[in-house]
């Protein structure tokens, strides 16, 4: 009766770890070196509505958000993407867009302090993006259909 116990634990094991999802992750970081500039939730910075990005989002002062150039949108920076910054500390989203002259930028929103915004200046930093894996399985799917 032990070494049926046994067996039967051991089959619900395996079942157990043969199901599980896999662990590796389904995205990856990209490094990139960028522009950076910062920019405050003001008329004469934005527009006539500081508070409400190109995306239609809200900003709220004292969260991590960035605007991107959208020549870096093409290459995977897009609305709501994860960002690390050289010289910052924590993770970034993507919430706006800038004006379509600007290239290889990102401007760093700082709320309504002007005196950071001019602080930060200009300067060339390291990002860190993260985006999708396409799942083989789909892209193989998608591959067959085009056929």
């Amino acid at each position: 009766m032990k070494s049926l116990g046994f067996q039967i634990i051991a089959i619900v094991l395996y079942v157990f770890v043969s199901c599980k999802e896999n662990d590796e992750p389904n995205y990856k970081w990209i490094t990139k070196e960028v522009k950076a500039t910062a920019y405050n939730s003001t008329v004469t910075q934005t527009n006539s509505n500081p508070h409400i990005t190109a995306f239609g989002d809200s900003l709220i002062p004292g969260k991590k958000y960035i605007a991107v150039s959208r020549d870096l949108e093409r290459l995977g920076l897009s609305h709501n993407t994860l960002v690390k910054i050289e010289g910052l500390e924590g993770t970034y989203l993507v919430k706006d867009r800038m004006h379509a002259r600007k290239r290889n930028q990102i401007d760093v929103y700082m709320g309504t302090d002007i005196k950071a915004a001019l602080q930060f200046g200009r300067k060339h930093v390291t990002i860190q993006y993260r985006v999708e894996i396409p799942d083989s399985t789909k892209t193989e799917e998608i591959k067959n259909l085009s056929n």
